[in-house]
């Protein structure tokens, strides 16, 4: 079920005075609006772990409120599930592409069948994703995107190729979400990768041809 996250804390009216107590939710509804704006490019390194740390310590909704009062409305999903198990054999390929919700754990019993996971658009609510690999065969495919890193120390490989291609870093932006790769792929590849330029970009991209003499 979708909805509009407010940049004031649900479970407080718009009216309520801001003197009123905060409670754990309302700070952990503000962390998650903070680290999905983070994503957005709406927010610098500094900045988020700034907000961070207020908002985690606010004891008014008043202080949560000032945190988010200059950010747009963040639309999310509902909250994250803590589980999501995909068990497939021999069939057509399994995406999470757009705008969906990462889970704080996901577990792939998948054997030749395609996997793509596209974080360019997802709703990120945790800092970390762990990925409980039983893979065999085809390829699972990463689509990362500024301030998404992959962890494949605990990725073990048999007879079968990682493919890592990181993007240009960019100094400022902030480790929004670490995906952390566990267990076994086999026969097959794992490919990490920012997305692919559009022909616009490729376009600008493209070296300016010297100017010739008339």
């Amino acid at each position: 079920m979708s909805g509009e996250m407010s940049p004031t804390p649900k479970g407080a009216d718009l009216g309520s005075p801001p003197e009123l107590r905060a409670s754990h939710a309302d700070r952990d509804r503000v962390v998650d609006v903070l680290r999905i704006a983070a994503g957005d490019g709406l927010l610098t390194s500094d900045e988020l772990d700034e907000r961070l740390e207020v908002a985690l310590s606010a004891r008014t909704l008043g202080e949560l409120s000032a945190l988010t009062a200059d950010l747009p409305n963040v639309s999310a999903e509902a909250d994250a599930k803590d589980v999501v198990r995909i068990e497939q054999v021999h069939s057509g390929a399994i995406e999470r592409v757009g705008r969906w919700v990462v889970p704080r754990r996901m577990e792939l019993a998948v054997y030749w069948c395609d996997v793509t996971l596209d974080f360019t658009e997802a709703v990120i609510t945790h800092d970390t994703l762990r990925i409980d690999l039983e893979t065999a065969g085809k390829t699972l495919t990463l689509i990362t995107r500024p301030g998404v890193v992959i962890d494949t120390d605990g990725l073990r490989l048999v007879h079968s190729k990682l493919k890592y291609r990181r993007a240009p870093a960019e100094p400022e932006t902030p480790v929004v979400l670490r995906v952390e790769l566990v267990g076994q792929k086999a026969h097959g590849r794992v490919v990490v990768r920012p997305p692919r330029r559009t022909f616009g970009q490729w376009l600008l991209r493209r070296p300016t041809p010297p100017a010739t003499g008339a």
